[in-house]
């Protein structure tokens, strides 16, 4: 069967990984983006703006994807307008396909935020999930641009007959700078600070999150998931959670990574500590050390995005994930938390990123 994708947010953390790996797995891979970030080497680069149609339209004029894989998001001021937007995006994209009929398949990319709800909606309700988090668990009540982003992958699916999968990443952990959501690099920029201005590496959550367990996902792993759902006739048309396997506990993971940068570290004492507060006013700290290192990047907002962090790390239980839904399918991948961490800093410094 022809194997065209379009990956839609190819310059991002999970779709600069699927990228990667449709390219390895031999596919014709175009991808789409609205910025001019870095495409991986092989890729064919495709620039449109989802919420302009006729932009879509005439930077598609030439592409047929048989496969479609949706990882991107745009971050608004208000859920009302994440709504709107992002699924208006993926509405967009999918009708201007239409005419194509060439669509066998679409993955979108979303997380467990389908599970959470926003974070104030849990903290305010005081009714916390039920953990781990189950796939067959039903929608929350609160408004929340995954249900909307769904919405529209089905009433597009049922219009022109092509099969879905939806992929629920935990924290994604992988490179690209510039994520709005992308802890490891934020932890990496944060513990080069400390290192550098011989400050201890302080955990900036919750009391529920540093002794509770937890899990990641490596963007790798969940490129795996989606090429593997998108060609796996038992996996159509179903809801899957991704993580890496294994379980941790942040006062133990907390430690390694304060090791592999040979720095002291503080646990979590009495209160939430947010990152965003401890790397306030760091901005000029950041431009010394990347000028001292000779790095890519100064702009310390452009490597780190603490506010994420913060939302992770703060919140007030633990959160693991269930796979069954892709386990009993087969879908047997497994990667170490430790590894996904270390090889993404040897890699941000190997790209001179980070010192």
């Amino acid at each position: 069967m022809e194997k065209i994708a379009l990956v839609v947010g190819s310059t991002g953390i999970s779709g600069n990984n699927l990228a990667k790996e449709l390219l390895n797995q031999g596919w014709e891979t175009y991808g789409l983006s609205r910025g001019l970030g870095k495409d991986v080497e092989g890729v064919s680069s495709v620039q449109a703006d989802l919420l302009d149609s006729n932009s879509l339209k005439q930077a598609l004029v030439g592409v047929r994807p048989t496969h479609v894989f949706f990882t991107t998001w745009m971050r608004k001021n208000s859920e009302k307008e994440n709504i709107e937007v992002n699924g208006a995006m993926v509405r967009n994209l999918l009708d201007v396909l239409s005419e194509k009929k060439s669509v066998k398949h679409v993955g979108l990319v979303t997380g467990l935020k389908h599970y959470l709800g926003p974070f104030d909606a849990y903290v305010a309700s005081g009714v916390l999930p039920e953990t781990p988090l189950r796939e067959d668990q039903p929608r929350l009540s609160a408004p929340n641009f995954y249900y909307a982003q769904e919405d529209e992958l089905y009433i597009a699916a049922k219009r022109d007959g092509f099969t879905w999968s939806v992929h629920r990443p935990h924290t994604l952990i992988g490179n690209a700078v510039g994520n709005l959501m992308n802890m490891g690099t934020t932890l990496a920029v944060y513990a080069s600070i400390c290192k550098e201005e011989n400050l201890p590496f302080i955990f900036p959550g919750s009391k529920a999150q540093w002794n509770g367990l937890s899990d990641v996902t490596d963007a790798g792993m969940l490129a795996k998931q989606i090429v593997w759902a998108s060609e796996t006739p038992s996996a159509f048309n179903t809801a899957f959670n991704v993580a890496n396997g294994d379980v941790f506990r942040w006062s133990w993971l907390w430690r390694k990574i304060a090791e592999w940068f040979s720095i002291e570290f503080i646990g979590f004492e009495d209160e939430i500590r947010p990152l965003v507060e401890t790397l306030k006013g760091k901005e000029d700290s950041w431009k010394r050390i990347a000028k001292k290192h000779g790095l890519v990047e100064e702009d310390l907002h452009k490597v780190s995005s603490a506010w994420h962090t913060d939302l992770d790390l703060s919140r007030p239980i633990e959160v693991m994930t269930d796979m069954t839904n892709s386990r009993i399918l087969d879908f047997n991948e497994y990667c170490s938390t430790t590894g996904s961490f270390f090889s993404l800093f040897e890699q941000l410094k190997s790209d001179k990123i980070i010192p």
